[in-house]
């Protein structure tokens, strides 16, 4: 079952000039999927009803919305209790990149080198952040796919937002964790590098992803920000 939920557009969604979301749904049954697509469906018409101007505020009111929606729907069926899901969305203005991220989703910024933008929010990283392992421990622990936040785990949700400059040559990645569960940001980095072209580079990460075991959904958007076109997949 695929739990995870994407969404991309070039063009103006509400005030925001353009929206990019990749979400991972958590849950038994149905859950972890109703949770993905409800998540990024409530968030994407938040957005294109606000009157809200700030990219920060127009996000983080449509996710603390989705939050208590998916509390709300968990409450009243017991099939959809434990629901939830990571979020990590993107919105370009100018030469300025803005991000919101709940979870183990991942926003990276490339060039000749690569930067993971978004912070984990899982047990694994906590502990690397306290010190108590290390990268490579952690990219092999068995608990490594507990996350320590999610949409629709608790009433007040604790999203993070970042704002980063872009300029030309920079290439944007969101992805879920079937991606970085299969491969290293060198391995990404070097996969991108020999493929210029962004929907070939997505297609080139995923069948890379899958060769190396593919243990789970894989979801990428690969965004140009001074191309002329933008690319899903």
């Amino acid at each position: 079952m695929n739990q995870d939920y994407i969404y991309a557009s070039e063009t103006p969604v509400g005030n925001l000039p353009n929206l990019f979301i990749v979400a991972d749904g958590m849950g038994g049954h149905n859950a972890g999927d109703f949770a993905s697509r409800y998540t990024v469906e409530h968030v994407v018409k938040a957005v294109a009803d606000s009157g809200l101007s700030g990219p920060i505020s127009l996000l983080g009111t449509a996710l603390r919305q989705a939050n208590a929606g998916l509390l709300a729907l968990a409450a009243e069926n017991p099939q959809l209790h434990g629901m939830g899901t990571t979020f990590v969305a993107a919105t370009i203005t100018k030469d300025c990149l803005y991000v919101a991220n709940v979870g183990d989703s991942r926003l990276y910024k490339i060039n000749q080198d690569i930067i993971q933008v978004t912070r984990d929010h899982s047990l694994v990283q906590e502990m690397v952040r306290m010190g108590e392992m290390n990268q490579v421990q952690a990219r092999f622990h068995p608990d490594k796919n507990i996350i320590t936040r999610a949409v629709g785990a608790l009433k007040d949700i604790e999203a993070d937002f970042f704002e980063v400059n872009v300029t030309p040559g920079d290439r944007i990645l969101l992805c879920s964790d079937g991606l970085t569960n299969m491969l290293e940001d060198g391995e990404i980095l070097q996969i991108l590098a020999s493929q210029p072209g962004l929907m070939r580079g997505a297609r080139q990460l995923v069948e890379a992803a899958n060769q190396n075991g593919g243990k789970d959904n894989i979801s990428v958007i690969i965004i140009d920000p001074f191309a002329d076109e933008v690319k899903e997949c």
